[in-house]
């Protein structure tokens, strides 16, 4: 896994290059487990889902923080224009994968090294703790 790790940039590099490998490593292990296909379809669709909240509740804020300061209006459209090119380029690569067959996905391998079901836990808790609930997790415990 820590391959992975050596040859991304960081930001979503990062988190394209763990989602692809742990996609391939449910696309490598559904003759074992036919249900690893739905999760599969899951993960794709939670990410999609994800990045459209990411970017709704990013524009907000920078909607509210325009109304309220009113003087910063060149930056604003500029960090807003930031923000929807990186929310269409994570869409991109979901809608790539989308169209991809499963079976065809390993086309895609970055790398000819395969994940084994360790790696793929750690990825899973690693993508896991980058959602909101997770990272408030601690907040909500002490309230």
């Amino acid at each position: 896994l820590s391959f992975y790790f050596w040859q991304v940039s960081g930001g979503d590099d990062e988190i394209q290059q763990l989602q692809k490998a742990l996609l391939d490593y449910l696309d490598e292990n559904t003759e074992i487990d036919a249900s690893l296909v739905f999760s599969r379809k899951f993960y794709v669709a939670q990410w999609f889902r994800d990045t459209t909240m990411e970017t709704e509740k990013a524009i907000k804020s920078q909607k509210d923080e325009d109304s309220s300061e009113g003087t910063h209006h060149a930056k604003d459209v500029e960090t807003t224009g930031q923000i929807m090119h990186r929310a269409e380029s994570r869409k991109k690569f979901l809608r790539s994968i989308i169209k991809t067959a499963p079976s065809q996905f390993s086309t895609l391998k970055i790398n000819s090294d395969t994940v084994d079901y360790e790696d793929a836990c750690l990825i899973v808790r690693y993508l896991a703790s980058m959602r909101p609930f997770a990272q408030s997790f601690d907040i909500y415990l002490t309230q």
